[in-house]
């Protein structure tokens, strides 16, 4: 009993992904098309879903849209124009990766001027602490000796 159950649950586990593939009446006849046609989808985002691409949703909306990608395709349509088509009708967020356009450069650019920012401030401020640390534990006659001893033009003696 404790056998067939382990078996069971690893079984439906593994078949779990098997459901969000193309049904066969979805497919297209030229393996080349089809191939087109799952690469495009996995690049479109489940608008149900919203974290998996049409590929890998079973949802009922993108299985229709799987269906789309497959009708434009098989009309002739390039991957940009097939793209293009679903973005008019959805809207950008139905992409995986947004395109790289002036509305969404803030998303492309955000995370690098984030890190040259924070690496700015890091310098400043370890530059400032360097400078502090090499005051901090000086007299006034010590500061006073050193910026005699580092001044130009001035003969050094070896006195301490």
């Amino acid at each position: 009993m404790r056998h067939t159950l382990a078996t069971l649950l690893l079984s439906l586990m593994l078949t779990g992904p098997v459901l969000a593939l193309v049904s066969p009446s979805e497919r297209l006849s030229d393996p080349g098309q089809e191939a087109r046609a799952r690469d495009i989808s996995k690049e479109l985002r489940c608008l149900v879903c919203q974290n998996q691409s049409i590929d890998d949703s079973d949802a009922e909306l993108a299985g229709d849209l799987r269906r789309i990608v497959r009708e434009r395709i098989a009309a002739g349509d390039t991957d940009e124009e097939v793209f293009d088509y679903v973005v008019d009708r959805y809207g950008d967020f139905v992409l995986m990766t947004p395109r790289f356009e002036p509305a969404t450069w803030a998303l492309w650019l955000g995370p690098l001027l984030v890190l040259l920012a924070g690496g700015a401030v890091t310098a400043a401020f370890l530059r400032r602490k360097r400078q502090e640390a090499g005051e901090a534990g000086l007299t006034d006659a010590e500061r006073a000796r050193l910026a005699e001893l580092t001044s130009p033009g001035k003969p050094r003696d070896s006195a301490p």
